[in-house]
């Protein structure tokens, strides 16, 4: 790019699977529909990485539509949206439909999506937009309050569908579920789905289960719902995805064949709702408002049949007031308080070392009175 300027600073993005260094800089983009004009952006050029150019994949790189919080290097950097609202004006909000590869858009016969900056495109959804409050700005935080697996509620403490967080990332594929409900998902699944003995290795993502082309395996298994707090937070409403939105065609073998994965994945620190879900709704990032919002999407259907719902509003009695720890451990937070506890280790254990090396003369000796056993107060009071 002959308008390309590099500041010489390095970055290095991690991400759970794959990383990528490279340096910061500021380009010149141009937006020739609805927002009309040059602007200048920081821009980060990708001089190495790893597992992240994968081979055949068609995109040349990614771009981060969170909040500043998240920036590479610092949140000093300003992020490609931020510069937008900034210098074009615009409203602070964007929207987002996804048609996936098994989903294709009406009409057309091909796959394709709408990114909208600065507002709504009516023509993309269908009823209303349900509105769930941003709990925090740096990933789309929002809050979960339950779900549900062929209209059986999973009965599980709230807190741990957010456990530590639950965002709303197109950038990730699959639905991500906190292990103990991800767990709970597919017990529900395998009872109620009408596969007998089916393998553990389809719901790990190790294998993929196939059937003649013929038949349609969606029929097998249940609806999934999500459960989310509404702007009024004594209503909740629901999104949910049809089978065949987390059932996914992924190869053909032979003329016969036809072979589908898992499109939801168990998760260390994060509840995901990515693209098994998003692909069902448009969906709205209202940061103005601070809220994300969600409607039926129109290329969400599959032989002319929909595959996602909304449904609302319902009541909260039955959950708690607050389903996210009012504590907010951010990554840079979780990276101090990693050393600061290294860094205790490391003092308690040169004190031990220290005990050791004092010569037996010097030690306490111990009376009867002294003699520490099962009732004592180390045991008692021992750190849970």
């Amino acid at each position: 790019s002959s308008t390309y300027k590099s500041q010489g600073i390095d970055v290095t993005v991690k991400y759970s699977q794959g990383s990528w260094t490279g340096v910061l800089g500021t380009d010149v983009v141009t937006i020739p529909k609805g927002i009309y004009g040059s602007y200048t952006i920081n821009i980060a050029t990708i001089l190495e990485s790893e597992n992240f150019f994968l081979p055949s994949v068609k995109w040349h790189g990614i771009l981060g539509l969170a909040y500043d919080a998240l920036a590479k290097p610092s949140s000093s950097v300003e992020t490609f949206f931020d510069s937008l609202v900034r210098q074009a004006k615009i409203p602070n909000i964007f929207s987002l439909q996804m048609c996936g590869a098994g989903l294709p858009v009406s009409g057309s016969g091909t796959n394709g999506g709408s990114l909208v900056l600065g507002g709504i495109e009516p023509s993309l959804y269908r009823g209303d937009i349900w509105y769930t409050p941003i709990k925090e700005e740096w990933y789309y935080q929002v809050e979960v309050l339950k779900l549900e697996v062929g209209g059986q509620n999973l009965q599980l403490d709230c807190r741990e569908y957010n456990a530590d967080k639950a965002i709303v990332d197109s950038g990730t594929t699959l639905l991500r579920l906190p292990q103990k409900v991800f767990s709970a998902v597919v017990e529900a699944l395998a009872r109620t789905s009408l596969i007998q003995e089916f393998s553990s290795g389809f719901w790990t993502g190790s294998q993929l289960a196939c059937w003649d082309k013929t038949e349609r395996p969606w029929s097998l298994f249940p609806k999934l719902s999500i459960y989310l707090r509404d702007e009024n937070s004594s209503r909740s409403f629901r999104i949910s995805i049809l089978p065949q939105l987390y059932i996914q065609p992924i190869l053909g073998i032979g003329e016969n064949l036809q072979c589908y994965r898992f499109g939801i994945s168990s998760s260390t620190n994060a509840l995901v709702i990515g693209a098994t879900v998003m692909e069902g709704f448009y969906v709205i990032f209202d940061r103005a408002q601070r809220r994300v919002g969600f409607a039926v999407s129109p290329c969400a259907e599959v032989d002319g049949s929909p595959v996602s719902e909304i449904e609302g509003p319902f009541t909260t009695a039955d959950v708690a007031s607050n389903c996210v720890s009012s504590i907010s451990f951010h990554e840079p937070v979780l990276w101090i308080a990693s050393y600061a506890l290294m860094s205790l280790c490391g003092i308690i254990l040169l004190v031990l070392i220290i005990l050791l090396l004092i010569p037996p003369r010097c030690q306490h000796r111990y009376t009867d009175n002294d003699v520490v056993n099962d009732e004592s107060s180390l045991v008692r009071h021992r750190w849970k």
